[in-house]
């Protein structure tokens, strides 16, 4: 066999159909086109829906909501206390030490070991933070939170109109 005897397999390759070739062949005239209108003049774009506002637009792409009253706590574990050295732990000294960034609310997580009594300052604790750290003999001190009372959520805000 030479690289000229090569080919294609039977029907592999099909020839593509000429269309508007006059009106002899299957495809003359209207060249597959349908009569008249915007799709038998030029071409519309894909998605486009004759101005009735699309598929594509109609279909809302963001589910949910975002809760105003959310509140957003860095989280620092008892191992990143145990390894900082710290004794007495506050935002501002997890802050000059590069724990957290600046104005957070922290929240302290159980992961890891406290080797020695501790005295923390925080905006909240794990349950299991708290136990570990009055085991260890040290101190947590809930900080209060720099926001104002969440509403109630049976709407009681709107039943003195």
């Amino acid at each position: 066999m030479k690289i000229h005897d090569l080919q294609p397999a039977p029907g592999s390759n099909k020839r593509r159909k000429r269309v508007g070739r006059g009106i002899g062949g299957t495809g003359g005239k209207t060249a597959g086109r349908g009569s008249k209108g915007q799709r038998a003049r030029n071409t519309v774009r894909m998605g486009f829906e004759g101005g009735q506002m699309p598929l594509i637009r109609r279909v809302p792409k963001l589910r949910g909501f975002n809760n105003p009253f959310r509140v957003e706590y860095q989280a620092i574990n008892l191992d990143t206390i145990t390894e900082s050295g710290l004794t007495d732990i506050s935002p501002e000294t997890l802050y000059a030490n590069g724990l957290i960034s600046k104005g957070a609310l922290v929240k302290v997580l159980g992961r890891g070991e406290l080797t020695g009594a501790v005295t923390v300052h925080a905006h909240a604790f794990s349950a299991s933070a708290k136990a570990a750290i009055e085991a260890a003999g040290g101190t947590a001190t809930e900080l209060a939170s720099p926001y104002l009372v969440r509403p109630a959520a049976n709407g009681s805000a709107h039943q003195n109109r």
